[in-house]
């Protein structure tokens, strides 16, 4: 008897992927014939929106295009305005603008370990993760007065200065994440499970991730270099020691170690930046915004989100609101692109643990 496909609809809210949207699967057995990514549940626009405030007004929205991680945006925008208008940023700020990007890299990784690992039932793991993950919401809440949500990378600078001791609860943060980082890896890597459920599952094909543009820990785990960070460098990251991790299998278990080991990455570089930060201006104080004129041209600049790279483009006409915004993210090539080819073939089981690897993040594709 020939075996009929099933058709099956995972989501739009479900483990795996951070915000709405939905798969729509055709089966055979518990094999994927097919897979189908479906949007339109999150209504944004924000790009839009945009065009219709005045340049401090548009920044505001700029943190909505990614929930878990609204830092790079933030940075991508604020130099993308002051690219085009050639304002200057003080040296003090480019070193908070750092260290706040690599404190929110380490929190939407980990959201990423108790996805992951929650994925494949290995759910002490996200339970740790999310507890010591508010350990940084706590630092962000005293820095900017907002836990997820900041809105404190602006065009000039950062919003204000770092608080009194703020540097010596940081250190104290990282030094016990670091310790931390040891029971995650005996829990979850050492885990003959996990192991078995990503080991082998998801493969993406190096040249095909070339070809389709994939970024950030899916593409480095591919094993190939790509980081913003050091090719294209911003801020201070050019004055900093680290390393750039990539691995070979290609696979789910590939993507997760180079995840895990970007962490402590990004451990080091915290510690170098408060070891180096100056003292002095962290804003160039930019004129009243609703007068505030940018020049006629546009811009476009690079950042490495914990997602891989994302880019901003900005053009002005001359008047007190931008002409365009457009933000470019991965989600729409690992959400899509990457998505609908990489299921076909894998087990229905495994779907969730798929999409968690590819880091994506469906506000982005609804902008």
């Amino acid at each position: 008897m020939r075996e009929k496909a099933t058709t099956l609809y995972l989501g739009p809210q479900h483990p795996g992927i951070t915000g709405n949207m939905m798969i729509r699967l055709k089966v055979k057995g518990d094999t994927i014939v097919q897979a189908t990514t479906e949007v339109g549940y999150l209504h944004r626009a924000f790009e839009k929106l945009a065009e219709r405030r005045n340049w401090l007004q548009s920044f505001t929205l700029m943190c909505r295009f990614c929930v878990p991680e609204p830092d790079p945006v933030e940075e991508s925008y604020a130099r993308a305005v002051e690219t085009l208008e050639g304002r200057e940023v003080p040296e003090r700020a480019k070193y908070i603008r750092v260290l706040v990007l690599e404190l929110a890299r380490i929190a939407s990784y980990m959201l990423w370990y108790g996805g992951q690992a929650g994925s494949l039932g290995l759910y002490t793991i996200g339970q740790w993760s999310v507890g010591d993950r508010n350990y940084i919401l706590d630092l962000f809440e005293e820095l900017t007065g907002g836990r997820v949500y900041h809105m404190y990378i602006w065009p000039g600078g950062v919003r204000r200065d770092l608080p009194m001791g703020f540097e010596e609860k940081v250190l104290k943060t990282m030094d016990y994440l670091e310790k931390r980082l040891d029971d995650y890896e005996d829990l979850m890597f050492d885990n003959a499970i996990f192991r078995k459920r990503t080991i082998g599952v998801g493969i993406i094909d190096p040249e095909k991730a070339i070809e389709w543009g994939v970024v950030g820990p899916p593409l480095r785990g591919c094993g190939i270099q790509h980081d913003v960070r050091i090719d294209e460098p911003y801020e201070v990251y050019d004055q900093l020691d680290f390393e750039v991790p990539t691995e070979e299998g290609c696979d789910i278990w590939a993507r997760a170690n180079v995840r895990r080991r970007e962490i402590r990455q990004s451990i080091r570089i915290i510690r170098q930046v408060i070891d180096k930060m100056p003292k002095g201006e962290f804003y160039n104080k930019i004129p009243n915004p609703h007068k505030w004129r940018l020049p006629k041209g546009d811009a476009y600049v690079r950042t490495e989100a914990v997602r891989g790279e994302v880019g901003m483009y900005i053009a002005s006409d001359g008047s007190e609101h931008p002409r365009r915004v457009h933000f470019r993210g991965a989600a729409y090539v690992h959400a899509v692109t990457l998505l609908e080819d990489l299921l076909v073939g894998e087990n229905v089981a495994d779907v969730s643990a798929i999409m968690n690897s590819l880091g994506t993040c469906p506000p982005e594709i609804e902008r």
